[in-house]
This record gives structure tokens, C-alpha cells and sequence, in this order.
């Protein structure tokens, strides 16, 4: 599955995500989360994806089933790398295309 996204729009979404890491951030207040890292690299739990993608524990799970979205998983906790998010991100969401849906019903 590929979806083809220009490359202003992508810089445009990228930021909202990363705007939504520093809201994470800032809702978190005085209860920062510890981060764990693996070779340097942040990991993210399903909580964490769930706030920034704004999707459902479910939805992360058919993500994983598919074998789009890769994991780590020690004991019951399930782990992603920054860096497979990222792709994960840039190769399978999509900015939603107001203009298509004006052109449907004109």
C-alpha cells in the first residue's frame, strides 16, 4: 500500500505530529514518564501512539497484526521504536484530502 502525499503537505503533518509529542509533553505536567531507550533511541508504549496518533488500542493491534507498525515486546508490554514510528508515519497515514471530498460532491 502506498500513498503518494506532497512533500509540503507531509512537512505540514509531520509537524502536527511533533506538535502533539510536545502537548504529551506538556499535559504530563510534573508527572514526567521515564522514557526507556534501546541503543539510544526512545521507545513509545501503546498509551503513547494511541495520544499522538489519536487511534484506539484495536486500531495499533491490526497495525501489528498486518505487519505494518514493528514491535517490541518483553514479557506483556509492548514497545515501539521512534525510528519505526517515524516510517510508520511517513509510509501508511495520509493528511486527509479535503479537496477530494469537494470534488465527490460537485
Amino acid at each position: 500500500m502506498s500513498i503518494n502525499v506532497n512533500k509540503d503537505d507531509f512537512e505540514k503533518w509531520m509537524n502536527r505530529i511533533m506538535e502533539r509529542f510536545d502537548k504529551l509533553d506538556g499535559k504530563m505536567g510534573g508527572k514526567e514518564k521515564v522514557r526507556s531507550r534501546i541503543n539510544g533511541e526512545l521507545l513509545f508504549d501503546n498509551q503513547d501512539l494511541c495520544l499522538m496518533l489519536s487511534v484506539s488500542r484495536r486500531t495499533l493491534q491490526r497495525y501489528r497484526t498486518a505487519g505494518i507498525l514493528p514491535y517490541k515486546q518483553t514479557d506483556q508490554k509492548i514497545y515501539y521504536l521512534e525510528s519505526d514510528v517515524r516510517k510508520f508515519v511517513e509510509e501508511h497515514l495520509q493528511k486527509p484530502r479535503v479537496s477530494d471530498r469537494r470534488d465527490k460532491t460537485l
